[in-house]
């Protein structure tokens, strides 16, 4: 009974996690994160699953920067938006 326990215990986590699995960046986190968790005293799970969270955060964050500056970049090439008008005399 007790290996059932355990077993569902490593288990659930994984099943609801599995979304994060193949978001952006987690492969190449969680293997960073894992190497250093196992150097770190044999702390490798943790590492994985702690690099994939901040590799996953940090994509998030780059993806945001490049849709901000690109939408910048089209609004300088169209003039900004605003039309302006010569001065009435």
């Amino acid at each position: 009974m007790r290996k059932f326990i355990v077993a569902l215990l490593v288990a659930a986590p994984l099943v609801l996690l599995s979304g994060v699995v193949t978001a952006k960046g987690c492969l190449k986190g969680a293997a960073v994160g894992g190497v250093v968790g196992h150097v770190a005293g044999h702390h490798a799970v943790v590492g994985a699953a702690a690099g994939c969270v901040i590799e996953h955060h940090r994509e998030k964050v780059r993806d945001k920067a490049a849709a901000q500056q690109e939408k910048a970049s089209q609004n300088k090439a169209t003039g900004g938006g605003t039309a302006r008008t010569a001065p009435s005399q």
